[in-house]
């Protein structure tokens, strides 16, 4: 349906059902952020509230006008109309993504009432319409009020703080766990199958098969680790998958190498990528665990050399 194509009494029951899913929306925001991000979550509930007495308004007029009876026009029945990703689909809403889609949503309402009120021809609906969309510009000028003295107050920066340690919490220590895993405690059966055989076929097939076993180890161990609801770190499968996932890919860069047919060429180039990968270990550990870089190269190292020499003596034993 076109929006042309709406009548007067179609162009309220659709204010009303994009009204009522709008304040719905801010309140899925608001108790999704409540937790950690207080400050946000307060002015998504005002929002809310505010979005109710819009509806109220456009009810109390529509019966006025076309009795008790609304017809359920929503949004996607409409073209023109943005489809929002639905609310509860995020379980780790972030406050700036929050903003950002409601900003979104009140230039939207806004665009509409300007547009609905030049369609009509009740002087009663005209009226209304047209408070409506000032009023969506002010909740637009509002927001951004609120949101620069939540600023000054520093209660924004505080948000940004918690939302670095929860992604810490929820992508990056799964995911340094299994990498550090995959890169280091693999090199111990790769090279011992390298030393001992000299076959490259052979030793790229040992690799793959720890890569993955332990892929798929560290991610169950992950998931059933922790069901985050206390601790805040996210949803476990999905820190399981993370985690996994990083594990087989630190197995597979210095596994791949032995594609290499000539075995001299494919153990150089594997200890190469072992370098580079306990660098990127090191990296991670400094910029995420606020590990003094030294230290956190001394660390990885140290790990990643004795793994490797005890796969090596038991390899050419």
């Amino acid at each position: 349906m076109h929006f042309r194509d709406l009548n007067e009494s179609q162009i309220l029951a659709l204010a009303i059902t994009a009204e009522e899913e709008d304040a719905r929306i801010y309140r899925d925001f608001a108790e999704s952020l409540r937790a950690d991000f207080a400050a946000t979550a307060e002015l998504f509930t005002k929002m809310a509230a505010e979005e109710d007495g819009h509806r109220h308004r456009l009810i109390e007029l529509y019966r006025q006008r076309f009795g008790e009876h609304i017809p359920l026009v929503r949004r996607q029945d409409v073209k023109g109309f943005v489809v929002h990703r639905p609310s509860w689909v995020s379980r780790t809403l972030r406050p700036e993504f929050a903003r950002q889609e409601a900003a979104l949503m009140e230039i939207e309402s806004r665009r509409f009432y300007e547009a609905a009120a030049q369609r009509t021809n009740d002087a009663g609906i005209r009226q209304l319409l047209d408070d409506l969309a000032q009023e969506e510009q002010r909740h637009e000028d509002t927001a951004e009020e609120i949101t620069d003295a939540q600023k000054d107050s520093g209660a924004v920066n505080q948000e940004h703080e918690v939302a670095k340690r929860l992604f810490v919490l929820r992508f990056v220590q799964p995911g340094l766990a299994g990498l550090m895993d995959g890169s280091v405690s693999t090199l111990a059966p790769l090279f011992a199958a390298a030393f001992a055989t000299k076959d490259t076929s052979a030793t790229f097939k040992v690799g793959l098969a720890a890569s993955v076993g332990a892929g798929i180890s560290m991610g169950f161990a992950e998931a059933l680790s922790d069901d985050g609801k206390l601790s805040g770190r996210g949803t476990p499968w999905l820190r399981g998958a993370i985690c996994g996932l990083m594990t087989t890919l630190g197995g597979l860069g210095h596994t791949m190498p032995y594609l290499i047919r000539d075995f001299h060429v494919a153990t150089s180039v594997a200890l190469a990528v072992v370098a580079v990968e306990l660098a990127v270990i090191a990296w991670i550990r400094k910029r995420y665990m606020d590990t003094p870089l030294l230290s956190a190269i001394f660390q990885v190292v140290v790990g990643g050399v004795l793994v490797f020499l005890a796969g090596w003596l038991i390899g050419a034993g």
